[in-house]
């Protein structure tokens, strides 16, 4: 198996290499009015339809301008501009240094030259993204390093070349994550064997994942994020699989079965919540589809693969490594023994009787204490989340654009450079484009409404192609791209400037640009959100009915999970939009809540509850099948699964505060956004809403009617040793349920 498996990722690493893609961004959806636009202006052919780089200079000599060619600067930038021109696919440039030799007004005006002379902006037009790759980005930026040191001027590029096709920056924040979790599984076992083979099988999952999402990206645009969200669900899911089905191979090889036997049964057992818990991890995001906006479903689609290589990799390589390591897994120290008492069965429940009881019974006696105080501790701990989840109504979805990265990235420099020479607008132009048929006075009136829209900040010379007749208008909003007053221009535009200035004619124009792209990708995901999350609840519902053959536990566990999530949800608004610790993660600057993180971090984050929910119910269902009382089931239950969850999550949460740190602004919220909802699902919820809760709903927790149990298939996914030839335990009489 073990065979298979490395022959398996040398075949995908060799796939990737020699069919795969590089990821790219592709904002669009079918039937929003920036995708009308784009269509419009890919009709008429000017080029505008395509991408688009800038190339922004200033003088190293600060008391040089390029209306003065004494000091060698505007030579330099024609030669610049000439060096931008030749590159390979690049269909033309703006001249400033033909606009100065022509005069510094006409470069001013033109919008190439700042009113000081002090910087200048070549806009270098490429087609569109479907003809061309990330060695087109390459090219520019070699080109640049290359004249640097040639020329006397501080050259920085930015555009949305570059957010096209710039390399996510996950691979240091995979290492950190990986170090972090080989750390807490140490501590838990308290063996090296122990700890190296869950982050074997998951680097063996995630090459073979990333390998074969490479692939993808060599038939369909991959977004960016898809990597780097891949490894970050990918590492955690990964490892926290292994865990579960690790830590019950220890508890058998302490029974004292040999090693094949022990590896088997554990995958019997603790295998089959993790197909379950990592099957409703997949459907969850294959959900994204929902949303209809193509770069979503893709994406999704390719972090799906990473999870499913997990959960096969978990229940077909680990148990492969379990046989190989043989009786060296027994081997544990202190805390690995501690570690075992708060698994189910036999050992673990006589308490008084196994090596670290004092850990079980300090778990025992917290559960304890919140079942005789339920009301206090339900109504404290949903008042605590209900709390964190307010800022959520003030909620701004956009994407950040490039002043949102670090300085040291010259995507940031070269924007700022722009947003002081010609006003933060200009880094995010919008292209109106227009088919005036049947209405020849309309181009003006629209020009003339535009420009006195108090949201633009200048209107570039119109552009009208001879055989179509299109005209596109290039406007400069007076906001940066991020500002919402930007989407509150956008909206204007479309609901009173444009319908005004065209009447009731035949005519008709559209927003396009990457501003207005990104803003209708924020609404279409915004309207699309209560859809997906109408469907996730729905079917974790029925699958958690289904598990457990009751109404109260799917429908306490339904809302519990949406409080852990609209916590988070919280906590990112807090830090993001209003900067609340943001210098703890490096964030320089405020940012709007990227428009398609909610949509994703919702499917995702309810898809890893389930596992924690089925395996900590699992258990207490037992218990309350074996004892009758519901009590004693919760105590038991709950407390027999704490050290195992709480190990588990504290090794999410590491992996994923490891993407915070990163430098992407979107990188930092799925981090900081997945690390807070598992931290708070596995601490807050499990450990108090959920014993305080079903201690309050008693045997009802358990009620189903009996026509509903009739028509419910059997089967249940359990996570317990509940076979008595599994446990080598002698039958126990059961309750029926009622």
């Amino acid at each position: 198996m073990i065979a298979a498996w490395l022959i398996a990722a040398m075949l995908a690493v060799l796939a990737a290499i020699a069919f795969g893609g590089r990821t790219a961004d592709s904002m669009t959806a079918p039937g929003l009015d920036s995708q009308r636009a784009a269509e419009l202006i890919e009709r008429a052919g000017t080029g505008q339809e395509g991408m688009t780089a800038q190339v922004v200079v200033t003088p190293l000599d600060g008391a040089a301008t390029f209306f003065d060619d004494d000091d060698g600067a505007r030579t330099a930038l024609t030669r610049l501009q000439t060096e931008v021109k030749r590159l390979p696919h690049v269909l033309g440039t703006s001249d400033p240094a033909g606009a100065l030799d022509a005069g510094g007004d006409t470069a001013v005006r033109g919008g190439l030259v700042s009113a000081d002379g002090r910087i200048a902006v070549v806009r270098v037009q490429y087609p569109d993204q479907s003809r061309l790759s990330a060695e087109d980005l390459d090219a520019l930026v070699e080109l640049g390093d290359r004249l640097r040191p040639e020329l006397p001027l501080r050259i920085e590029m930015g555009g949305n070349l570059f957010y096209a096709f710039s390399d996510p920056d996950g691979g240091v924040s995979e290492l950190i994550g990986l170090l972090a979790a080989a750390a807490i599984l140490f501590l838990a076992f308290g063996s090296l064997v122990a700890a190296a083979l869950p982050i074997g099988m998951a680097v063996f999952g995630l090459t073979i994942g990333v390998a074969t999402m490479t692939v993808l990206a060599g038939v369909t645009d991959v977004p960016t994020f898809a990597p780097v969200l891949g490894s970050m669900v990918g590492l955690g899911v990964g490892i926290d699989y292994a865990l579960f089905v690790l830590a019950r191979h220890r508890e058998y090889l302490a029974r004292g079965l040999d090693p094949d036997e022990a590896a088997g049964r554990a995958v019997a057992t603790a295998g089959r919540p993790v197909v379950f818990a990592g099957g409703v991890v997949v459907v969850s995001i294959l959900g994204l589809a929902v949303a209809n906006v193509p770069f979503m479903t893709v994406g999704g689609l390719a972090v799906s693969i990473v999870v499913l290589t997990m959960v096969l990799a978990s229940v077909t390589l680990l148990p492969a490594f379990l046989g190989a390591a043989g009786p060296r897994l027994a081997r544990a120290g202190r805390i690995g023994r501690a570690l075992q008492t708060g698994k189910p069965g036999r050992l673990a429940r006589r308490r008084d009787t196994v090596a670290g009881a004092a850990h079980a019974a300090g778990w025992r006696r917290w559960i304890g204490h919140v079942s005789r105080h339920p009301v206090l501790y339900a109504i404290g701990a949903a008042g605590l989340l209900l709390t964190a989840t307010l800022p959520v109504l003030g909620l701004r979805v956009g994407l950040p654009d490039d002043g949102s990265l670090p300085h040291s990235r010259t995507e940031r420099r070269a924007y700022d450079l722009v947003a002081e020479g010609f006003g933060p607008g200009t880094n995010g132009p919008l292209v109106i484009a227009a088919d005036p048929t049947g209405d020849p006075g309309v181009l003006d009136r629209l020009v003339g409404a535009v420009a006195a829209d108090p949201g633009i900040a200048s209107v570039a010379p119109t552009h009208i192609d001879r055989a179509t007749g299109i005209a596109t208008l290039v406007v400069f909003p007076t906001t940066s791209p991020q500002d919402k007053a930007t989407a509150d221009t956008i909206a204007r535009l479309r609901t009173g400037v444009l319908p005004t200035a065209i009447g009731h004619g035949p005519a008709r124009a559209h927003v396009g640009g990457a501003a207005a792209s990104l803003s209708d990708v924020g609404q279409r995901t915004s309207q699309r959100l209560p859809v997906l999350v109408a469907a996730v609840l729905a079917m974790s519902f029925l699958l958690l009915m289904l598990v457990f053959r009751s109404i109260l536990v799917p429908l306490k566990a339904v809302l519990l999970n949406l409080l852990s999530i609209g916590a988070s949800y919280g906590i990112m608004v807090a830090v993001f939009q209003w900067g609340w610790g943001s210098a703890l993660i490096g964030l320089e600057a405020t940012v709007p809540i990227v428009s398609f993180i909610p949509m994703f971090l919702f499917a995702i984050l309810f898809g890893l509850s389930m596992d924690y929910e089925v395996f900590l119910l699992s258990r207490v269902r037992e218990e309350y099948l074996r004892t009758g009382d519901n009590g004693t089931a919760i105590v038991e239950g709950v407390s027999g699964t704490a050290r195992i969850i709480t190990s588990a999550a504290l090794i999410m949460v590491a992996v994923f505060l490891s993407f915070a740190v990163a430098e992407d602004p979107s990188t930092k919220m799925f981090g900081l956004g997945l690390a807070t909802a598992i931290f708070i699902d596995a601490t807050v919820v499990r450990m108090v809403l959920v014993p305080a809760t079903m201690t309050l709903l008693g045997r009802t927790n358990w009620w189903l009617p009996k026509w509903l149990d009739r028509m419910l298939p059997r089967g249940p996914v359990g996570t317990d040793d509940t076979d008595p030839e599994s446990t080598g335990e002698a039958p126990r009489p059961r309750l029926v349920d009622r």
